[in-house]
C-alpha cells in the first residue's frame, strides 16, 4: 500500500504539473499577444452567401461578422416568445453592448430571455458589463468550483458553445463569438436555419441550461424533431458523452473523393489523424487550412508537430495570411458539411461543451467548396522538401512543447 505521505507528495506534484501547463500556456498566449498586436490585420474578401433550402429548413452561412450580427440583431429585434443566446465569449465592447441593449429591450417588452455566458473565457470583461437585469435570465458557466474538481473531467470543461435560438424557430451556431474583433478582422463561418432543425437547437440550450441553473427557471424541452438531412451533434462533458469526434471520424473514413478541412488548431489525437491518414492513402485528395499565426502561440506550434506525417501522405496543408481564420468546417465528397463551435483538437472533441450541425446536402457543399476556394487563395502552402529542412530551432521547439498536447 502506499503511504498517506507519499499519496499526498503524488497529488500535490500532478496539481503542480497542471497549474504549471497552464501557467506555460498564459504566459506563451501573453507573448504571442503582445508581437501579434503589432502586426497589421489583413481584411480578408467579403462574400455574399444566400439562403437555400435544405429539407423543410431554409439555410444561410455567414463567413464576414458584421454581416452576421446585422441578422442576429434583426431576428432578436422581431422575436415574439422567447430568445436563447449562448456564447464562449461576449466582449463587454461596442457590438457586445449593442447585443445586451437588444436583449434587454425584448425582455422589457414581454419576450422570455436566456443567456449563457462562460465565466473563465470572459474572465477579462468588466464586471459590470456581466450583470443583467432582473427580466433576463442568466447563466455563468463555471466548471471549476474547487481544487479537487481538477481530478473530474466533467468539471474541468468550458462551455464553449455559440448559439442562438429566436421563438424555437430560427438558429444560428458556428464559430463566432461576439465582439468588435470578430465583427471585421476574424474570418470565421456562422449558419443560420429556419425552421424545425431550429426547435433541435432549442433542445440542446434547455439541457445545458438546466443542468447548470438550479435556482433559477427551467425551461420545458419541445418534443425532438427528426431531421434527415439536418442533424445535431453536441458533446456534453457533464454525460460524458462527445459524438462530434465520432461524426468526424465516420464522415472521414467513408470519403471517397475530397476531404476539405478549416480548423483554427489542429491538434487531433491519434485517432481522427489516423482517420485523415488513411483517406489519404486510399486516393481521397484531402486539403487542410489552418492560420499561419492564430492567436494562441503554442497551438501553432502544436499543430506543426504534425505536419511531417500529414505532408508525407500528400495531405495538402494550407496557412491562411494575415487575418485570423476560427472557421471550424469540413466538406466531403460534395455532399457532407458539418459547421460548428468544435475544433479538431482535444478539448474540443474529449473536453468542452461543443456543438456542431452536420448537413447532407448538394447546395450546402457546394457554397462550402466555394468558400474553401475563396479562403485558399490567401494561403500559403506547405512544400514537404523545405518543411523537412525547416531550422533546427524550429524542430526543437515543436519536440519541447509536444507533451503539452493534452491540454489544447
Amino acid at each position: 500500500m502506499i503511504n498517506q505521505g507519499l499519496l499526498e507528495r503524488i497529488v500535490l506534484i500532478i496539481i503542480a504539473l497542471i497549474v504549471l501547463s497552464q501557467l506555460t500556456v498564459i504566459v506563451l498566449s501573453a507573448i504571442s499577444n503582445h508581437f501579434r498586436r503589432r502586426r497589421q490585420n489583413v481584411l480578408f474578401p467579403r462574400m455574399a452567401h444566400h439562403a437555400f433550402t435544405i429539407g423543410k429548413n431554409k439555410v444561410r452561412i455567414f463567413t464576414y461578422g458584421n454581416d452576421l450580427y446585422q441578422h442576429m440583431l434583426q431576428d432578436i429585434e422581431e422575436a415574439k416568445t422567447r430568445i436563447c443566446l449562448e456564447s464562449f465569449i461576449w466582449k463587454g465592447d461596442t457590438i457586445g453592448q449593442t447585443f445586451k441593449d437588444a436583449l434587454i429591450k425584448k425582455a422589457q417588452e414581454g419576450v422570455e430571455v436566456y443567456v449563457i455566458f462562460d465565466a473563465f473565457a470572459n474572465l477579462v470583461v468588466r464586471p459590470s458589463f456581466k450583470k443583467f437585469p432582473s427580466s433576463i435570465h442568466s447563466c455563468r458557466y463555471r466548471a471549476w468550483r474547487n481544487v479537487l474538481d481538477i481530478f473530474d473531467p466533467r468539471r474541468l470543461a468550458r462551455d464553449h458553445r455559440k448559439l442562438l435560438v429566436i421563438d424555437d424557430h430560427i438558429g444560428y451556431t458556428g464559430g463566432y463569438n461576439i465582439g468588435d474583433l470578430y465583427g471585421e478582422v476574424w474570418r470565421d463561418t456562422h449558419v443560420r436555419v429556419e425552421g424545425s432543425a431550429a426547435n433541435n437547437l432549442y433542445q440542446t440550450f434547455t439541457t445545458i441550461w438546466n443542468d447548470n441553473v438550479k435556482n433559477g427557471p427551467q425551461l420545458t424541452p419541445n418534443s425532438t424533431v427528426l431531421e434527415p438531412y439536418i442533424r445535431l451533434y453536441t458533446n456534453n462533458p457533464s454525460r460524458l458523452t462527445f459524438p462530434i469526434r465520432s461524426m468526424y471520424i465516420d464522415a472521414i473514413d467513408l470519403a471517397k473523393e475530397q476531404i476539405l478541412l478549416t480548423t483554427p488548431y489542429f491538434v487531433p489525437d491519434r485517432y481522427v489523424l489516423s482517420a485523415l491518414i488513411r483517406a489519404a492513402k486510399r486516393g481521397v485528395k484531402v486539403q487542410l487550412i489552418v492560420p499561419e499565426q492564430s492567436n494562441h502561440l503554442l497551438a501553432d506550434w502544436l499543430a506543426r508537430t504534425y505536419f511531417t506525417d500529414c505532408l508525407r501522405q500528400n495531405i495538402r496543408i494550407l496557412l491562411y495570411q494575415g487575418a485570423m481564420i476560427h472557421a471550424k468546417t469540413a466538406t466531403i465528397d460534395h455532399t457532407w458539411t458539418t459547421i460548428g463551435s468544435a475544433n479538431l483538437d482535444r478539448l474540443s472533441l474529449i473536453g468542452n461543451h461543443e456543438i456542431n450541425l452536420e448537413f447532407f446536402d448538394h447546395k450546402m457543399a457546394k457554397q462550402m467548396e466555394m468558400i474553401f476556394l475563396q479562403d485558399s487563395q490567401y494561403c500559403k502552402e506547405v512544400d514537404y522538401t523545405r518543411w523537412l529542412h525547416r531550422p533546427l530551432t524550429q524542430k526543437l521547439g515543436e519536440l519541447v512543447l509536444s507533451p503539452f498536447w493534452p491540454f489544447l
